[in-house]
């Protein structure tokens, strides 16, 4: 090939058919041809009838899938529904169906593609010399004038059919992939209204709706389920969190609580079996931000501890409360040594110090756990006395940059 011309001027190139630049680009690549065949050399070729029809058929099957994927994914009834509560079942079919929706629409995209290539793309067996360094202008003419043959001789634009059905079935697919995406991408800076897991702001938590006036009891996960009842089960009655009261606690001891406002609240004196507030409760339980552990520390360990400058008048007595959610990457901070006084987070080895108002001592973490404020009501039961004054979980998410 060495001896094939290659300094050609634009003008002989532009007088070159799309044939001839296909062929002098295959001369000029080195590409040998050993062997080519068309699939359909006859022109209305029954077979080629039968084949289009083939690659149609999936074609339509990835198009159908992908839209019902994302009908499924905008308009299917996916509000959480817990044991025993009416459209369980058809809660239960959401997220497999969006599995076999979108399963089945890219599996039929890519039988539709594979077909078509077996079926209408002439076989071929080519051997080409590869050389090193950038491209000349005649071999990226000949490359452009390679690739239009490749369309041509793939017989894909002359079928309008089969070429909007893989091109829409292509677009779907990539909907199906980035669509449930958006689920997960959050403006954190935008609130909404509050609720018991917060505003949706990375600052707000279940217990700043003490901030909007309510109160906000430490409630204990009691670990209660759907019970039977005249044949089938029902949460009614059934209440997962439980105001908790000082004396609940052993000196040492330590307690993941959550939220429980007022209006939530299905216990003690209030408990009525007809009321059905389970639901909230695990909305209470499941918010990223509200864990907090409420720890009783023994009465000399309580007169020995050094609270954080601004903040002598938030914990109870002996009853402190710091937020579980570690400040490193917000794991939760779930191991307290009762004989040391320190909280430890699995994740990363971080220690925090509850002698000395939950500040670092060990590990990647940098902030002391946030504080929350407590106390006591006149029934005897602890509740927020105000909201956290300083950002829960990870020293970044404080910050705008």
């Amino acid at each position: 090939m060495s001896d094939k011309k290659r300094d050609y001027s634009k003008e002989e190139l532009s007088k070159m058919s799309n044939d001839e630049l296909a062929r002098l680009g295959t001369e000029l690549d080195g590409v040998t041809v050993a062997y080519r065949k068309e699939r359909f050399p006859v022109a209305n070729d029954p077979a080629e009838k039968r084949a289009s029809r083939h690659v149609g058929i999936w074609l339509v099957l990835a198009v159908v899938f992908a839209v019902a994927f994302i009908g499924i994914y905008l308009f299917y009834p996916w509000q959480y529904k817990h044991l025993g509560e009416e459209g369980l079942w058809t809660y239960s079919l959401y997220t497999p169906l969006l599995g076999v929706t979108a399963g089945l629409g890219i599996v039929s995209l890519g039988i539709g593609i594979i077909v078509y290539t077996k079926s209408f793309i002439p076989e071929e067996i080519s051997v080409q010399t590869r050389h090193d360094g950038p491209s000349d202008e005649v071999d990226r003419r000949t490359l452009v004038a390679l690739l239009n043959d490749s369309w041509k001789t793939s017989t894909l634009g002359r079928r309008p059919m089969l070429k909007g059905l893989a091109g829409t079935g292509a677009v779907l697919a990539g909907l199906v992939i980035a669509l449930p995406l958006g689920g997960i991408v959050k403006n954190p800076w935008k609130a909404k209204a509050m609720g018991i897991q917060g505003d949706g702001t990375l600052w707000t938590t279940g217990w700043t709706l003490v901030s909007e006036g309510q109160k906000v009891y430490l409630g204990r996960d009691t670990g209660a389920i759907a019970e039977m009842e005249n044949g089938h089960y029902t949460t009614e009655g059934v209440s997962r969190l439980t105001r908790v009261r000082p004396e609940d606690l052993d000196a040492g001891a330590m307690e993941t609580v959550f939220p429980l406002p007022e209006e939530m609240v299905n216990d003690g004196e209030l408990y009525s079996p007809k009321r059905n507030v389970y639901e909230e409760h695990m909305h209470s339980i499941h918010g990223s931000r509200n864990a907090v552990m409420l720890i009783r520390l023994r009465e000399a360990d309580a007169r020995k501890a050094v609270p954080r400058q601004g903040q002598e008048t938030f914990h109870y007595g002996e009853y402190f409360a710091y937020s579980k959610i570690c400040t490193h990457i917000g794991c939760p901070t779930s191991l307290y040594e009762q004989q040391t006084n320190r909280i430890l987070c699995p994740c990363h080895q971080s220690q925090f110090d509850v002698m000395q108002y939950c500040k670092p001592i060990f590990g990647p973490a940098a902030r002391a756990l946030p504080q929350l404020p407590i106390s006591v009501d006149e029934d005897g039961y602890l509740f927020a006395d105000g909201d956290f004054i300083e950002p829960v979980g990870p020293a970044f998410w404080e910050r705008r940059s």
